[in-house]
């Protein structure tokens, strides 16, 4: 009976000890999976539009992370009003996926949103815009903060691609680049305003600061178009490269990026002056470009080369360039600078 007693106690001590072990490891593994997220909480965040899959940078230690897929050709994303999500819109795909904008990790997705190219929210934040570059359309929701209900479907002339707004939250600007030409949406009425023509193949299109003139790359030539929207006329051409195709601003309210994919350079230009005031060479067909908040670093896609570059800003030069998929296009930081 004592000897029965005896093995019990030693095999009680012995599941304790086994017990506390486990717990202790299982602690372990927790706060290491915590530090791990913790390491890697600013992302980038890189769409390969030619491989329907999203890449995960550290942004630190400037390497891949990981690499998911997502629906058919992603091309651009954005962060909604509130900052706790960021939409990657999957053209061909027909959806919408929202991802932590510092992980990236998956959080939901909204399917059925018809061929969303370029995507933006109103600056009232009541309105959410996408193009439909293949349908020759642009598609007006309501926003509530979580849901999105479509309000107004609106046929464009030929592959409707970026969008700008004015301050106020009036106008939709978007680019066609099939037809050479710039529509105006009035969001009150949802119906188009007006249309002008502009150079070959507009592509980005920004509002300059004070709601004063649209800037407007035009791809199939060398410069950037600066419209006056109120009179839809052009003030002034400024050479930038061939390929003028994108637009990121420095942050400062002074200073604009172009990007020219077939120059293989990235323009800076002053929107005081309406001047470029210098060029960065970026081989490999820059495309999206993303400015670190301390407007140090520029992270930018390279289209042709499947890779992204990072440009240090003050010496105006590529410092590495990092494999990824196939085409990337668009690009995200969570510490970012301000759009503009």
């Amino acid at each position: 009976m004592h000897d029965e007693i005896r093995h019990f106690c030693v095999k009680f001590v012995m599941l304790r000890r086994f017990s506390q072990l486990l717990s202790l490891s299982l602690r372990a593994a927790c706060v290491s999976a915590v530090l791990a997220v913790s390491a890697h909480a600013n992302v980038v965040v890189v769409l390969n539009s030619g491989d329907a899959s999203v890449s995960l940078l550290d942004q630190s230690g400037e390497k891949e992370l990981s690499t998911f897929s997502v629906g058919k050709e992603p091309h651009h994303l954005m962060a909604t009003p509130d900052n706790k999500s960021l939409i990657v819109a999957s053209a061909t795909g027909n959806q919408l996926l929202f991802l932590d904008p510092k992980t990236g990790a998956v959080q939901r997705k909204i399917r059925d949103i018809i061929d969303p190219y370029q995507i933006g929210f109103t600056p009232d934040q009541k309105w959410f815009v996408a193009t439909g570059l293949r349908l020759d359309r642009v598609d007006v929701y309501s926003y509530d903060g979580q849901d999105l209900k479509l309000s107004k479907r609106i046929p464009l002339a030929k592959t409707p691609s970026h969008i700008a707004f004015d301050n106020d939250s009036t106008i939709a600007f978007i680019t066609q680049q099939g037809s050479d030409q710039i529509s105006a949406i009035d969001l009150a009425t949802q119906q188009v305003k007006w249309t002008m023509p502009v150079g070959k193949l507009p592509a980005g299109i920004v509002m300059t600061p004070g709601n004063k003139y649209l800037l407007v790359g035009i791809m199939g030539s060398d410069y950037v178009e600066v419209i006056d929207w109120r009179t839809q006329k052009m003030v002034k051409k400024i050479k930038t490269g061939v390929g003028a195709h994108n637009f990121r601003g420095q942050g400062d309210k002074r200073f604009i990026y172009v990007s020219n994919r077939v120059a293989n350079t990235i323009s800076i230009v002053d929107m005081t002056t309406l001047e470029n005031v210098g060029t960065i060479k970026v081989p490999g067909g820059p495309d999206c470009m993303e400015v670190t908040a301390d407007g140090k670093t520029m992270w930018a896609t390279l289209r042709w080369s499947k890779k992204v570059a990072v440009i240090d800003l003050a010496s105006r030069t590529v410092t590495k360039v990092i494999p990824v998929g196939r085409s990337p296009h668009g690009i995200y930081l969570y510490n970012r600078a301000p759009d503009i």
